[in-house]
């Protein structure tokens, strides 16, 4: 009755999959480089999409389906700042697009309950969406100074014993 609906919830559980794995990558990248800032931000990012993961999946059981544990996409080896925040800026934008839609189809498909587990993910994937064009915009406005800032701080808390890297 309601197979639509897993197979929506599973292309999620893949999407996200693929983000908890492109995010954690980017995450300790960045955290090489020295930009905590960033590396956090991919950290925290990858922790809410693996939340994500976890309520497709309980919804997914609920209706009695099969979760399908299989990222989308591999992950994409970049080491460019930039690079990396406009792949995440577009993951994003593009789930967000995607669970719309799939929130209708389910709609259409009298399953509410996983429409609103659609529509709550799109306003999250909204803000990481919106977290990540404001850091590509910083780096814009203030070129590579922003991210020689952040390896900066880091080598201060470093040096003053003040925190850990």
């Amino acid at each position: 009755m309601h197979e639509k609906s897993i197979e929506l919830l599973n292309k999620a559980v893949a999407d996200e999959l693929s983000a908890v794995h492109q995010y954690m990558y980017f995450h300790f990248h960045c955290d090489d480089q020295g930009y905590d800032l960033l590396a956090g931000l991919f950290k925290k990012t990858a922790i809410e999409e693996m939340l994500h993961v976890e309520r497709c999946a309980e919804r997914i059981l609920f209706l009695r389906g099969e979760i399908e544990m299989v990222p989308a996409v591999e992950v994409q080896k970049l080491h460019d700042v930039r690079a990396m925040l406009e792949l995440a800026r577009k993951m994003e934008e593009n789930s967000a697009r995607d669970y719309n839609l799939w929130a209708n189809e389910c709609s259409t498909n009298a399953d509410s309950a996983s429409k609103k587990i659609f529509e709550g993910l799109v306003e999250e994937e909204e803000r990481h969406f919106d977290q990540y064009d404001t850091e590509l915009e910083n780096i814009d406005k203030f070129g590579e100074r922003y991210l020689a800032l952040q390896s900066i701080e880091r080598s201060k808390t470093i040096s003053t014993g003040t925190g850990m890297a």
